[in-house]
């Protein structure tokens, strides 16, 4: 019964409405709301925060909360591994990835489902680095594929896996369409689209391009890479996007990928997850996988 009253209490924390809780948890809102009930008559403090409609948590919910996290995904990482021991592993792995790390995911998920063939996973793409971090804490997602210098996830375990590098996206009938490479003013220069401004990715890019002295000034901006490598095959805009993104347009008519001169811009992208022990059992399974591969000599 303990565990189900902190498996409603998380929904509630998460979903901040008492009726979206109960759907998610499969139950009726009367009972789930009992169950929070006695759980706060358990433990003796307020838990929520009631007036006509759910208000929040208590300073003692939300202390509560983090720890309800904890117990259950150490309980879901026990049956996964005791799963193991008797029938090979098993269970989900969820996997954060951000946008510019799309490529490398199939090379992952390929590997890992040929030795664990009882698994399966969920990829949750496009996530923003501080969305990772938080997903990560809060134990919703075993591992991530992101930035692994990133100063969010400071206490986390990380498997550097390869460097991420750019390349100048444009058509190859512009101004830059016939070179070899260009610098990042020379960028600068001609009609972009980018990343967001929010995205660590694009805040990235602007820093590369303040090291040379300039400032881009994009006239659009996407959430997706897909996006912007689509804006530049219509010949109007170029873009800095990730190496092998850029591969996937090599056959398209009328676009070139370009190298970029000056400072090293390669930044580390590698697998993320918690340190707590004994933590996620598939995702420590996926980090195994995942040493076994040559990710860099794959992307190039």
């Amino acid at each position: 019964m303990l565990f189900r009253q902190l498996e409603y209490l998380v929904a509630l924390s998460r979903e901040r409405h008492f009726a979206r809780a109960a759907r998610a948890c499969y139950v009726s809102q009367p009972t789930l709301s009992e169950a929070v009930r006695k759980l706060e008559d358990e433990l003796g403090v307020p838990l929520i925060r009631r007036e006509r409609r759910f208000q929040g948590l208590t300073q003692e919910g939300e202390r509560i909360v983090r720890w309800a996290e904890r117990i259950l995904a150490d309980r879901e990482s026990m049956r996964q591994e005791v799963g193991a021991l008797r029938t090979g592993l098993s269970g989900q792995l969820t996997l954060g990835v951000i946008p510019t790390a799309a490529p490398a995911v199939p090379l992952l998920t390929a590997a890992f489902c040929a030795k664990h063939p009882l698994a399966r996973v969920r990829v949750l793409a496009d996530l923003s680095t501080d969305e990772i971090s938080r997903r990560l804490r809060n134990f919703e997602i075993d591992a991530a594929l992101t930035y692994v210098t990133d100063p969010d996830l400071v206490g986390m375990t990380a498997v550097p896996l390869y460097r991420e590098r750019y390349v100048f996206l444009t058509p190859s009938d512009g101004e830059f369409g016939r070179r070899d490479s260009v610098s990042w003013a020379e960028a600068a220069r001609v009609p972009l689209c980018l990343l967001s401004s929010s995205m660590r990715g694009r805040r990235r890019l602007d820093a590369l391009f303040g090291a040379a002295g300039v400032a881009p000034s994009p006239q659009l901006e996407t959430d997706s890479i897909a996006s912007l490598c689509s804006h530049v095959a219509t010949g109007q805009w170029s873009s800095i996007v990730p190496a092998p993104f850029a591969r996937a347009l090599d056959d398209t008519a009328g676009v070139r990928a370009v190298a970029i001169e000056g400072s090293d811009h390669a930044a580390r992208v590698g697998l993320v997850l918690s340190s707590r022990e004994p933590g996620s059992v598939v995702g420590r399974a996926f980090v195994d996988v995942a040493r076994s591969i040559d990710v860099a000599a794959e992307l190039e």
